[in-house]
């Protein structure tokens, strides 16, 4: 059944200067020899997936690079990096390759090299435009420091360019979240993700909200801001074409896209997560142990999960229903499971579901409930007769 869109990899680098109050990414603070020895790795890592040609001859169309905060690593690093893609798995002439930055992570020159090196889409963490809730999550930084590095990333040469904004965060008003917004437009990125804040197990915020210190993330004020964004964004031109992002005719995200239209994806570098030929496999969490699998000549690979085709059906069901056009439910498989379909139409008649054509799709009240509308799929999926 498994039907590929796209291939792509995924590039976890696993390093911060600090970690902020609400990350629950695997990270370790940044240390030059720490840097180079994930490299050394991390080119190992490709270089013994590359012999399994594990995409055939085809080339990627997408790479990029997550964290942590990649930038900490150096353009002449990036270079060699993208060397080895080339060398092991090919690279479309017309890839997104793209990389995420901390808009103080990154100089003008660094850009530069970063351009020329062949990235070809930027993505800044700016998360907020207000100094006083940056400084509430433990964001080091400034909104000035997001204008300017906005400006430098286009005199570099980028034009594809995504902002990242957090909204619900503490002490935030929805006349912060406005003007943030505003600000945002202002600047004119080709795409923009607005995410919810949420509070994870084990990070500064959540026990900062523990021990009454800050407030918890208020939901109705965090739907009133999601209402905000996209009035706000539309009106600017901007698309919604999934839950949390926004981008301008072209611009949508091709890595993203991998994710939710059932396209493959190969994850590298500590925690990484793959997904290729209908199995879903992981590394190891952890940049002491991924440089001993490596250095052994061993993948880091710690979890591995071969999908059954009713699996498989609901997670390509669950992934495309985050695109707010929706999915043919035809193209997910999802029709020769009962269970699936039962669910899909108790959803409907309870208005968190709609088909439109061929389509089925979240309603706005929906797109509220996109995690609780997964499990119940999943779960439908388990309890029905084998």
């Amino acid at each position: 059944m498994h039907q590929t869109t796209g291939r792509g990899l995924y590039i976890h680098v696993p390093f911060c200067h600090q970690r902020c109050h609400f990350c629950a990414f695997y990270l370790e603070i940044h240390h030059a020899r720490a840097a180079e020895e994930f490299l050394g790795s991390l080119l190992t890592e490709l270089r013994l997936y590359g012999e399994q040609r594990l995409f055939g001859s085809e080339p990627v169309q997408s790479v990029y690079f997550g964290g942590g905060t990649p930038t900490t690593l150096s353009p002449h690093q990036f270079a060699a990096v993208l060397s080895a893609v080339r060398d092991g798995f090919g690279i479309q002439n017309d890839a997104e390759i793209t990389v995420e930055a901390h808009p103080e992570s990154v100089t003008p020159d660094s850009l530069s090299h970063l351009h020329e090196a062949g990235f070809t889409r930027i993505s800044f963490g700016a998360e907020s435009m207000n100094q006083t809730e940056l400084d509430r999550v433990g964001r080091h930084g400034s909104p000035m420091s997001t204008l300017e590095v906005v400006a430098a990333a286009r005199d570099a040469g980028f034009i594809d360019l995504n902002l990242d904004l957090m909204y619900g965060l503490p002490g935030q008003t929805v006349e912060s979240w406005a003007t943030s917004l505003q600000q945002m437009v202002t600047l004119a990125p080709t795409h923009l993700s607005c995410y919810a804040l949420t509070v994870e197990e084990g990070t500064h915020l959540r026990t900062a909200i523990q021990r009454g210190l800050v407030p918890a993330p208020d939901e109705t004020l965090q739907n009133e801001m999601e209402d905000l964004a996209e009035v706000l964004l539309s009106r600017a031109g901007y698309a919604r074409y999934e839950i949390s992002n926004y981008c301008r005719p072209g611009y949508a995200s091709r890595h993203n896209q991998l994710h939710w239209t059932g396209g493959e994806y190969l994850g590298l570098g500590p925690s990484a997560q793959s997904y290729v030929a209908g199995r879903r496999f992981g590394n190891v969490s952890d940049l002491a142990a991924y440089n001993r699998y490596l250095r052994n000549g061993s993948l880091p690979v710690t979890e591995s999960e071969q999908l059954t085709t009713a699996h498989e059906a609901c997670e390509r069901l669950v992934f495309g229903l985050r695109l707010t056009e929706g999915i043919p439910l035809r193209e997910t498989g999802a029709a020769a499971f009962s269970g699936l379909t039962g669910k899909v139409d108790e959803l409907i008649g309870d208005g968190i579901l709609e088909r439109c054509g061929e389509r089925v799709r979240l309603t706005s009240t929906g797109q509220r409930y996109a995690d609780t509308v997964a499990v119940a799929l999943l779960t439908s999926l388990e309890t029905q007769p084998a």
